[in-house]
Formats: structure tokens, C-alpha cells, sequence
């Protein structure tokens, strides 16, 4: 069963998510909140495997409230507002995926599913523009790149594999190892990267695969 906690400021809003994802089979509401610092207690307190989080509420934003929540729950942003700064903030936040509220009530349970299953879920709408301004260096983070020698062997196959977009199912069947272990090196990557999500830690490799450094 995967249980979800529903966070926006709008009660009529909140409502209407709770009432599709309920509806849904193996998934459970676990808990519902008004703003940011109710989302990130009832998080730490709840541990669901799933946070659908607006972007714009009172006390603390979205953004500021996924930060709060790296390595307690996925992140699922969904918002009114397709908006760089919103889309940029999340995923550097450690969000797994970007929706917009007009998306149809089985495309937000597969997103649901996706994200709980350990994969990353990106709009339509903004994923081209996402992609270019990745690769233009807009949100680029300060400093330099982090230093990939850190990383095992094995580790540097699984953020290869990462790369491409694969699941953890996806990589675990590819390296010939347990799903379970696949985790486990997942997440020390985004450990040893210094990075809040599988979405950061697929954007640094298609980076770092498409245009190593080299001579001159």
C-alpha cells in the first residue's frame, strides 16, 4: 500500500486529491496539510512513502518545505503555476517529480505510483524547457561539479543507469543484482554527490555522460 500526504492551502483543492487517490486501489491517505510546516510535521511524524506538496501556502512555501523533507518521503510537487523559478526551486530541493494541477486524475495516480516506486515524474509541459535551461547552465549549482572519483565502480553503473531514466526494478535486472541493493547504492550516491534526489542525481549524469571534460 503506498501512503500519501496531501499538502495545499486550499481546502476544495485538498479535497479533490484526497478523493482520487482514495479511490485509487493500493493507495492510502495517510494525512492532510493546510501549509508547509503542517506538511513537514505530519511528514516526519507519519513517514509516508509519497508527499503531494503545492508550491504556494503560508508559513513555509513548498519548495522551502521539500527541502526540510530530503530523506524523509518523496516529494511530488504540484502546482498552479508553470513557472521556472517554482519548477528550478523544486527539483534543487530534492523534489521527485513536477506537476501541474491540470493534469487528469489517472495521470496524478501513475505519478503517484512512479515516484513511490523510486522513479521521477516531470510535467510535459516543462520537461523541453527544463532540459534546455539544464543545458544552457541556468540552474546550474555554484562551484564545481562534485567529484565523481568518489564513487565505487558499482555505484558508477548504477548513476550510469540513472542517467538513462531507469527505476530501481529497471537497474537492479540490468546489473544483475536485488532491487533492495540497488537502493542501498542509490542512495549512496545522492550521499557521496551531495544531492537531494534521483532527479538531481539523472540531470548530473546526462551531464556528466554527454560531455566529460577533456583535453583542450
Amino acid at each position: 500500500m503506498i501512503e500519501v500526504l496531501v499538502a495545499d492551502d486550499q481546502a476544495a483543492v485538498r479535497a479533490g486529491l484526497v478523493l482520487i487517490l482514495r479511490s485509487a486501489p493500493g493507495i492510502t491517505v495517510v494525512g492532510e496539510a493546510a501549509d508547509g510546516e503542517q506538511a513537514v510535521e505530519l511528514a516526519r511524524r507519519l513517514r509516508p512513502d509519497v508527499v503531494l506538496m503545492d508550491v504556494r501556502m503560508p508559513r513555509l512555501d513548498g519548495v522551502a518545505a521539500t527541502r526540510e523533507l530530503a530523506g524523509v518521503a518523496d516529494v511530488l510537487v504540484l502546482t498552479t503555476f508553470d513557472v521556472d523559478e517554482y519548477v528550478f526551486g523544486a527539483l534543487r530541493a530534492g523534489a521527485a517529480g513536477f506537476l501541474l494541477k491540470d493534469v487528469d486524475a489517472d495521470r496524478l495516480v501513475e505519478a503517484v505510483r512512479t515516484v513511490a516506486a523510486g522513479e521521477g515524474v516531470i510535467a510535459p509541459q516543462v520537461t523541453r524547457r527544463l532540459i534546455g535551461a539544464f543545458a544552457d547552465g541556468a540552474p546550474a549549482r555554484p562551484g564545481p561539479p562534485p567529484d565523481l572519483a568518489g564513487l565505487t565502480p558499482r555505484e558508477r553503473e548504477v548513476f550510469a543507469c540513472l542517467g538513462e531514466g531507469l527505476s530501481n526494478g529497471q537497474i537492479a535486472a540490468r546489473l544483475d543484482m536485488a532491487e533492495t541493493t540497488t537502493k542501498t547504492h542509490v542512495s549512496r550516491i545522492l550521499g557521496k554527490l551531495g544531492l537531494r534526489s534521483r532527479v538531481q542525481a539523472a540531470i548530473m549524469a546526462r551531464e556528466a555522460l554527454s560531455g566529460p571534460p577533456g583535453p583542450g
